[in-house]
């Protein structure tokens, strides 16, 4: 089994950082994900707070897979000026290069009451020059399927593809589909060349009012969407993001980490399984 690409993004296991350590080294795993420290957003976080997050992943051993942006996502409107998703990228890059990682999750912006025409433009424009920016720092935007203009339609990611150019590519979570309507499977197989990174989570329900449960019992066909990956050769990261505990959108937060833990012994068996099939062991 491919150890090496687990990972977990921290703050769905716990609040405070010496916690989500914890839980990602309790499972042997070597991959972490960051997105906020005891509540803080990791680009909002004053230098020396930052100097130890990054000395403490370190010391535990962990390489750096992502940082999660709030750039594009339900916090960010498109209709406001682009300052604040450029300083936040700016300061996610300078991060990025002390973390060892070149990879900087964004979404593609709700509407905000504007016309598909309008929307659609002004998505294009503002991720060509997040785009632009992301290139002059080395580091590579990685677009969600999750809300926003591209975040359920294969031919937008596509095109969002093209507006970004090579610092532009696509991160696929298998359980978004669940509650935003549309089959992980089938959209997974329109943007396979273009996807670099991966999130983990499965769930059960309707659009728009998912909930979510372990990896492979939900109807995020979360094992079919692994065996498309490994058949293709994807090699990044599986960053485990179960929502089981937290749900950064409905402002809960982890107060245990043990069911983040249960969801990443689930991904391992999954993994497991998937690998020998792919190896024609079973």
């Amino acid at each position: 089994m491919r150890t090496d690409l687990l990972a977990g993004i921290g703050d769905e296991a716990a609040v405070a950082l010496p916690d989500q350590i914890d839980a990602v080294t309790r499972l042997g795993w070597t991959g972490i994900e960051l997105r906020s420290v005891d509540g803080v957003a990791l680009a909002d976080l004053d230098d020396s707070r930052f100097l130890r997050v990054r000395r403490a992943v370190e010391a535990a051993g962990l390489r750096v897979v992502c940082l999660a942006s709030r750039i594009g996502d339900w916090s960010r409107r498109i209709t406001a000026p682009p300052e604040d998703d450029l300083r936040e990228l700016d300061v996610l890059a300078e991060r990025c290069a002390a973390l060892g990682t070149r990879f900087i999750r964004i979404m593609s912006y709700c509407a905000d009451g504007l016309a598909e025409a309008e929307w659609q433009a002004r998505v294009l424009d503002r991720v060509a020059l997040l785009s632009d920016r992301a290139a002059c720092h080395g580091v590579v935007l990685l677009h969600e399927n999750c809300s926003g203009w591209a975040g359920s339609d294969p031919d937008r990611m596509l095109r969002l593809v093209d507006a970004g150019g090579p610092c532009l590519r696509l991160l696929f979570d298998t359980g978004n589909g669940v509650d935003h309507g549309y089959d992980s499977v089938d959209l997974l197989e329109r943007i396979l060349p273009h996807v670099e990174h991966v999130h983990v989570k499965d769930a059960v329900g309707d659009p728009g009012r998912a909930g979510y449960v372990l990896p492979g019992d939900g109807r995020a066909r979360v094992r079919d969407c692994l065996r498309v990956l490994f058949d293709h050769g994807y090699s990044g990261a599986l960053s485990l993001e179960p929502h089981l505990a937290t749900r950064p959108h409905e402002g809960v937060a982890a107060t245990d980490s043990a069911p983040f833990v249960l969801a990443g012994r689930r991904l391992e068996e999954l993994l497991r399984e998937t690998t020998a099939q792919t190896a024609g062991v079973v």
